[in-house]
């Protein structure tokens, strides 16, 4: 045995020795929390930190990436069965387009190095990546925030996919999509997360995304919804014909893997790891972000139960989860978990009233997405000041308010609306966006896809 190898064996003997005594004159030591958070700040700092910080954008951005199946997989299933391959067709293809214009325009939008007013970034150009060879400043991998937020804008479009569901064909849906990705979306991102208007002058706070994400999905569903109109057949005057999904066990599946998702949207938008407090953090974001849900689906099937005379809509469960999931994302982390199972579960009531609500208004939703995501975007994001000081205006603490909470949500409304209307009325009066009737009784299998999801039923 050669000496070396004899000093590494004597030394790993004498390690716990060493270690002990070690620690038991730290613990002697007067300064000993000093030291230790002088010791947290070196490791925050520290080249650890950095790979643990990009990680948790790397691994969250795959889990939320997750999300474009469970969209799929809920919109294949709440769809009637000839429609089922084109919702599958379009949500592939809108997360390649979202990706694709994320990176042309959207990033740099989202978070420009200059704006108008805080209202318009103006940097532009695709986003050009970051320097390979060196750390980042910002204390992460440049391109693990990139996908990170990638991922994020892809959510948004799925929102509009499944509301507008059965009677829009597919490539003017995929031009708005396009628009909503490179644009719309971006622009309403960079007033709270790029330091614009919103986080400026009004202290706007919406950690994951309730407005910036889901609410502006559900603004751009609406206008599109009321555009477009509803199926035919949907409505007789003031009579609702129920059109059911083909397959409500699939939708069962993309309600998991959604919930699944929400781990990744909420917990690595904490965007640190490299502490104990990060951790502790990103922990207490994933057990609020399941009791909020928890508290919707509970809530969804006590309110159905008690308006349906003892049934339980499978269908309103589903969003339930969701509205409560939404509900949640505006401040995961703040929240008691007793205040995030009553948000959630508001979340989820609120899902169960808007439903009929938006029939009544000759609005067609055949997912349920508006309420889901919009209603519930707007009330996780009105509850935040809740979690903190209960302040009406904002103040020199810094602290969330309703007030300002209240002009996100109604600027994000307005401009998604508008911004949105215009594009879906030039594609209506343009190239078209409805199938001809024909077609829509055919289903869009047929029509545009030319490939049935269940031929063998069809025929």
């Amino acid at each position: 045995m050669g000496q070396t190898l004899k000093n590494m064996i004597r030394g790993a003997a004498l390690l716990p020795t060493a270690l002990m005594v070690g620690a038991a004159a730290y613990a002697q030591d007067a300064d000993i929390e000093a030291r230790l958070a002088a010791l947290e700040e070196g490791v925050a700092g520290s080249a650890s930190a950095y790979v643990d910080n990009s990680y948790l954008f790397l691994i969250g951005g795959i889990i939320v990436m997750l999300m474009a199946a469970g969209f799929c997989m809920l919109e294949a299933g709440l769809v009637r069965s000839k429609n089922a391959a084109m919702q599958s067709t379009k949500n592939v293809a809108l997360y390649a387009i979202a990706g694709l214009m994320f990176w042309v325009v959207g990033y740099n939008m989202a978070y420009p190095a200059e704006s108008i007013g805080g209202l318009l970034g103006t940097t532009p150009g695709p986003w050009n990546g970051g320097d390979l060879a060196v750390e980042s400043d910002a204390g992460y991998a440049p391109a693990s925030d990139w996908f990170f937020q990638m991922v994020f804008v892809a959510t948004a479009a799925s929102i509009v996919s499944g509301t507008v569901a059965e009677r829009v064909k597919l490539w003017p849906f995929l031009i708005f999509t396009a628009v909503l990705t490179a644009f719309i979306y971006p622009v309403v991102v960079s007033w709270e997360w790029g330091a614009g208007y919103l986080d400026s002058k009004w202290a706007f706070s919406d950690f994951a995304g309730s407005t910036l994400v889901h609410s502006t999905g559900g603004w751009a569903a609406l206008a599109g919804a009321i555009i477009i109109g509803p199926r035919i057949g949907k409505y007789f005057g003031k009579q609702v014909n129920p059109m059911p999904g083909n397959n409500i066990p699939l939708a069962a599946l993309g309600t998991f893997i959604l919930w699944f998702g929400w781990f990744g949207f909420n917990g690595a938008s904490q965007l640190a790891a490299g502490t104990a407090a990060d951790i502790n953090s990103v922990s207490q974001i994933f057990a609020n972000t399941n009791l909020a849900a928890a508290g919707g689906v509970l809530a969804a099937m006590f309110t159905t139960s008690i308006l349906y005379k003892g049934k339980v809509d499978a269908t309103m469960v589903f969003n339930g989860a969701i509205g409560g999931l939404v509900s949640i994302t505006a401040e995961p982390l703040a929240p008691t978990m007793l205040a995030s199972i009553l948000i959630g579960g508001v979340g989820g009531i609120l899902v169960v009233v808007f439903v009929p609500l938006l029939d009544k208004l000759k609005i067609d939703d055949v997912v349920g997405a508006i309420p889901a995501h919009l209603v519930c975007g707007i009330w996780g994001t009105m509850i935040v000041p809740f979690s903190y000081s209960n302040a009406i205006a904002p103040n020199e603490a810094g602290d969330p308010s309703y007030l300002g909470q209240l002009v996100g949500v109604v600027l994000t409304g307005v401009f998604v609306m508008i911004a949105s209307s215009i594009v879906w009325y030039i594609l209506k009066l343009t190239i078209g966006v409805r199938p001809t009737a024909e077609e829509e009784e055919m289903g869009l299998d047929k029509a545009e896809i030319g490939l049935e999801a269940y031929p063998e039923f069809a025929n």
